[in-house]
């Protein structure tokens, strides 16, 4: 049976209003996303920039012939400047992933053996505050996965530098796997401070924090996780949180399995 005109048109007017509509939510939702972008990143340069400004200047002012002042104010400007380098290297491995430039080389690999060597890479972050590093599985047990080795190792880098930032003195951080079908999953645990429901859906945002006051005492770039959800998306997966407010957070990502006997020496990342 034939629909009405004049309803089927009214319907068709109704259907191209909504599209509109939707479009222009989301043109509008894209250019907030673009100024509190502008914004962070201003933010982010200025800060390293400025204080290395700071310092430079106070030695070419005199101070640069106080021999302890001198070293201490060098050490201090090549330190902002070190991170100023780290924010400009991170989002062009950002950018690069965004727009397809960056190859992923798939391998098989020991990712129990990987997270040993993150351990030992934070080890002494994590003893400062008197927290545990934890791989649990068994002893000697190793786990393979077909992945990009050196972008997984960047992923399990970022999660594990952050589960020790926000773990609490004399807590845990445990990393664990489960096997799922023809993939394995992998799971980074803390026992932090966790993250809100509100905030849960924006962390992986470039430069989003969690804390308003944009605290710098916890250092890093604020493009850790941004990067990790890239990677992770390289692999056709995603990398999902569970997380509770002051009882900490559980992040992990699925990956293929691996065959042991196809494996290849570990890679050096010092």
């Amino acid at each position: 049976r034939a629909l009405n005109p004049l309803k089927q048109i009214n319907e068709e007017i109704f259907e191209y209003a909504a599209n509109k509509q939707k479009e222009i939510n989301d043109l509008k939702k894209m250019e907030e996303f673009r100024r509190e972008f502008v914004a962070n990143v201003s933010h982010e340069l200025k800060t390293p920039i400025f204080a290395a400004q700071g310092f430079v200047h106070t030695l070419l002012d005199g101070a640069i012939d106080n021999k302890k002042v001198r070293y201490k104010f060098l050490m201090k400007a090549g330190k902002s400047l070190d991170g100023l380098d780290m924010l400009v290297q991170d989002l062009l491995t950002l950018s690069q992933m965004e727009t397809g430039d960056i190859k992923m080389n798939y391998e098989h690999f020991n990712i129990s053996m990987m997270v040993r060597e993150v351990f030992e890479q934070f080890e002494e972050d994590a003893e400062k505050k008197g927290i545990d590093l934890t791989l649990k599985v068994k002893e000697l047990q190793d786990t393979f996965v077909f992945a990009d080795e050196r972008r997984i190792y960047q992923v399990l880098v970022n999660l594990v530098s952050n589960a020790i930032k926000y773990t609490k003195k004399e807590g845990a951080v445990e990393v664990y796997f489960k096997s799922e079908g023809n993939g394995v999953v992998v799971y980074v645990k803390d026992y932090g401070r966790g993250i809100p429901t509100e905030d849960i859906d924006r962390i992986f945002e470039r430069f989003y924090r969690v804390e308003k006051s944009r605290s710098k005492d916890k250092g890093g770039t604020g493009l850790g996780l941004a990067i990790v959800k890239h990677i992770i998306e390289l692999h056709h997966t995603k990398v999902k949180v569970v997380s509770e407010v002051n009882k900490g957070s559980v992040f992990s990502f699925k990956l293929p399995k691996g065959k042991m006997e196809a494996a290849n020496e570990p890679l050096n990342f010092a």
